[in-house]
């Protein structure tokens, strides 16, 4: 182990010392879907299998992170999207609530140990500033090939609350869990830079696979010092706040929106609707 630490550390000093190094990633995302509906709703099965299918669509994402040695943005890469399909003569709302979704970007800077989120709340923008998590890396000798890199694993577990929203006949029920999560990620010691997709970093190479049990983050394209200059720029538009600030009203926000929603007119939640927000 130590042997590998040492080469992995002469790697990382020979080759972070190019000048105007950068780069750019194209990660694929995939989730795992937590929009369960009860056996008593009013759904059809055609009905609960078209939502269902929905649901894992938007859970199926493509993003970019343009990165040089220190910096980096990492934003969804946002297509023209077809009209949503009618699911029958049943209302319902896709809800979302900031994170690393469309229309964010998440600015890292590894040398100064911080973050900028630009995200929106309910068509609110928001510019979330902090200091980077402090991921406790357990290092392991096990690699394995990603395209063709050699990569290495890591992992850390932590624990995660989880907040439920139960619909069940017209009344939510709010639900707050909090759940042992293990991370596991596969980074590259042939790319020099602390970082990866989301606010993952701080392995000595650049992180090619993540997967926390939920989601699944996969790199399928690396362009090193690409013809066309990579400009990364930190994000200045949004009302400032810290991520404790931002978690507490992502809370509130989500809680309301499920609320007018369930007393909207016209709209049929059915019974035994649970979707879990967050986490």
């Amino acid at each position: 182990m130590k042997t590998i630490i040492t080469f992995l550390t002469l790697v990382l000093s020979f080759s972070i010392n190019a000048q105007d190094f950068t780069g750019k990633a194209i990660y694929k995302t995939s989730r795992k879907s937590n929009f369960k509906i009860g056996g008593d709703s009013k759904l059809t099965d055609q009905q609960k299998e078209q939502l269902q299918a929905r649901f894992q669509k938007m859970n199926q994402k493509t993003f970019i992170l343009n990165f040089d040695k220190y910096t980096s943005t990492y934003k969804q890469d946002v297509k023209l999207k077809a009209p949503k399909p009618n699911v029958g003569s049943t209302n319902v709302m896709m809800m979302s609530f900031g994170g690393s979704g469309e229309g964010s970007i998440y600015y890292k800077n590894i040398k100064e140990d911080r973050f900028t989120n630009q995200t929106e709340i309910m068509s609110k923008r928001f510019l979330v500033k902090d200091s980077l998590p402090n991921y406790k890396w357990e290092m392991s000798s096990e690699s394995k090939n990603i395209g063709n890199y050699t990569c290495y694993k890591a992992s850390f577990t932590r624990d995660v609350e989880n907040v439920r929203v139960s619909i069940v006949n017209g009344e939510s029920k709010e639900v707050k869990e909090t759940v042992s999560v293990t991370t596991t990620a596969w980074y590259t010691p042939q790319i020099p830079v602390s970082n990866g997709p989301d606010d993952y970093q701080g392995l000595p190479g650049l992180i090619l696979e993540i997967n926390d049990g939920t989601t699944t983050i996969v790199c399928t394209e690396i362009v090193l010092n690409p013809s066309d200059k990579i400009k990364i720029n930190e994000p200045e538009k949004g009302a400032v706040v810290n991520q404790t600030e931002y978690d507490e009203i992502s809370r509130k926000k989500s809680k309301e929106m499920m609320e007018r929603f369930k007393s909207r007119n016209g709209v049929d939640m059915g019974n035994g609707i649970n979707i879990k927000i967050g986490g």
